[in-house]
């Protein structure tokens, strides 16, 4: 780890976490009782250390994300190592595209490095929301174009697919997937971390459309400031798959990514705000 990224995780412990922590009091009872719901078995102080533990995650996530601007290729490969790359590649190969459903685990902003790992000539096409904030919308995306992909508002993806698919260009396409849908438009429902839960379904829709693969990247942190990423194949024919088949593979396989280490999981999102009686 260089000289530089040591001082920022010192920053994140004794000036961020201090501060977002305990002074802020950075949405400590929401992350409180997401975490008791999600866990009833848990004892409370297992619940306050996990909590902890996130934070100081959060912390760090905030630090890597602007040190990784400075970062090389060299450098981030070692920082963010992506398993399973060979047959990723083969079947963009094969199809001329796949659909990654990501989720806010670890650091999210560094997968989108995984520009670096794909075939030469492969497009990858980073699903975003813009920010309310103008000028933190422009550092972001400065920030996740670094590494070589094209962000794409979602309301344009499906428009850029349909470019990038017509001009023969092979595509990797980045989908946050962990996020909570409106009650009225979500169609997926299911159990998830001991809760009825509502799932984003534009993966599954797009994969279908287009037959596409599914891969979700499931990360986890071997140690501070190094993450490693098991890219496992949801569907590699979307098309033969059931409705909601795929979404529910993907909310399955991200429990499981949570339950592994569950401080590295977003949990400051108000994730479970509806519920499905509100539709």
């Amino acid at each position: 780890m260089s000289l530089m990224l040591r001082i920022m995780h010192r920053l994140a412990d004794w000036l961020l976490y201090p501060l977002i922590y305990h002074v802020v009091r950075y949405r400590r009872r929401l992350v409180r009782k997401n975490l008791r719901n999600s866990f009833p078995e848990k004892p409370e102080k297992e619940i306050r250390q996990i909590e902890r533990r996130f934070y100081h995650q959060f912390c760090d996530t905030i630090v890597e994300t602007i040190y990784g601007y400075w970062m090389d290729e060299t450098e981030m490969r070692r920082h963010m190592v992506f398993h399973n790359a060979e047959e990723v590649n083969r079947l963009i190969d094969a199809t001329g595209g796949a659909i990654g459903m990501l989720a806010h685990c670890g650091n999210w902003e560094w997968l989108a490095s995984f520009q670096q790992w794909v075939t030469p000539g492969v497009t990858e096409l980073n699903v975003y929301r813009r920010l309310k904030n103008k000028t933190f919308d422009r550092l972001m995306l400065a920030i996740r174009a670094k590494r070589g992909g094209v962000c794409v508002e979602k309301q344009r993806i499906l428009r850029e697919m349909l470019r990038y698919r017509s001009e023969n260009k092979p595509v990797a396409i980045g989908m946050l997937s962990d996020q909570k849908p409106r009650p009225e438009v979500t169609r997926t429902w299911t159990t998830f971390l001991n809760q009825e839960t509502g799932f984003l379904d534009g993966g599954e829709v797009l994969a279908k459309k287009f037959g596409y693969p599914v891969v979700y990247l499931y990360v986890t942190r071997p140690r501070r400031g190094y993450y490693e990423v098991d890219m496992r194949v949801l569907a590699a024919d979307p098309k033969q798959t059931g409705d909601g088949d795929i979404t529910r593979a993907y909310a399955n396989i991200l429990e499981e990514n949570i339950k592994e280490q569950p401080e590295l999981w977003l949990w400051t999102h108000n994730r479970w705000k509806w519920k499905r009686n509100e539709m």
